[in-house]
């Protein structure tokens, strides 16, 4: 994972500016990959302070501070203790970065607590924020961060980032199907619960029969891997605009399904009935679907 986000254009920009001196105060990392989000953060972070030794030097410190805790939520307190933190020197006497992971699972409150410290910082603070959609960023935090995006791994990129851990007869096979996430990758090539989530992602943008649409956000209202289910529709759906059309639906109604699972992810982070959400989205792309069809008759 660190040689393909250290050949990434994000790292390349964010290391260009820490080698000309003009770091912002704040970064948004979007990187759309659940498992390797806070991995990729840290790699940013140790360019931040000039090499691994020296991040866990400051760490030590008090002036790297990651939050929240790996399986832990961002909650109100917690950025009230970064804020309050974030007003006393660094204890090395250089700089203070505050890493915050998965920043679009913030609610809107604690999004509007930072703003105000996002937008002028203390001297010598700053912060990179993670986050795998843009779509639950409020517009007012974007407006206050310099965004990097990672874009999806080709499949020898994740091909070779696979060997380079294991080699292993899947590898191939999930380098393929992973649709540019590493982590959904590597999930797939250790076996697990991937592969069904990947099934299911198919089966639900493969329908056009409105009769089947209750019965399959029935199916799968109740995965506990309801962030992972549309992360892998969007994989299939991103993959097949790619291809110029795909799963029976026109370029067009790709577009709109796109659109739609960026609002599901928003919805979802405001805890939208998940059955629901399913039910709306495949029942909307089908309409669009039918009447794009209907205009090219």
């Amino acid at each position: 994972m660190q040689t393909l986000i250290k050949n990434t254009t994000a790292f390349g920009i964010f290391s260009a500016d820490k080698r000309a001196g003009r770091l912002s105060h704040a970064y948004m990392l979007h990187f759309a990959d659940k498992r390797n989000l806070r991995p990729a953060l840290m790699l940013f972070a140790e360019e931040f302070f000039g090499g691994g030794e020296n991040a866990r030097k400051m760490a030590g410190l008090g002036d790297l501070t990651v939050y929240p805790a790996a399986g832990g939520k961002i909650t109100v307190d917690g950025v009230t203790e970064i804020i309050a933190d974030s007003a006393l020197k660094p204890a090395g006497g250089g700089k203070k970065l505050y890493v915050i992971c998965d920043f679009g699972s913030a609610g809107a409150l604690v999004q509007n607590k930072l703003l105000k410290t996002l937008e002028e910082p203390p001297e010598n603070v700053h912060f990179l924020l993670g986050t795998l959609s843009l779509a639950p960023v409020l517009p007012t935090v974007l407006s206050r961060v310099k965004t990097l995006t990672v874009p999806p791994f080709t499949e020898g990129e994740i091909f070779a980032a696979l060997e380079r851990e294991k080699h292993d007869p899947i590898n191939a096979a999930a380098a393929r199907d992973a649709c540019g996430v590493l982590g959904a990758a590597q999930d797939m090539a250790e076996g697990g619960w991937f592969a069904d989530i990947r099934r299911a992602a198919e089966e639900i943008c493969a329908v056009r029969d409105y009769s089947a649409i209750g019965a399959l956000s029935k199916k799968y209202g109740d995965t506990p891997y309801k962030e992972e289910l549309l992360g892998e529709i969007r994989a299939v759906l991103f993959t097949a605009l790619s291809a110029g059309g795909g799963c029976g639906l026109s370029p067009h109604t790709l577009v709109y399904a796109l659109e739609l699972v960026d609002g599901a992810f928003a919805d979802l982070k405001f805890n939208a009935f998940f059955q629901g959400l399913l039910y709306d989205f495949m029942l909307k792309v089908a309409t669009e679907n039918k009447k794009w069809q209907k205009l090219r008759e």
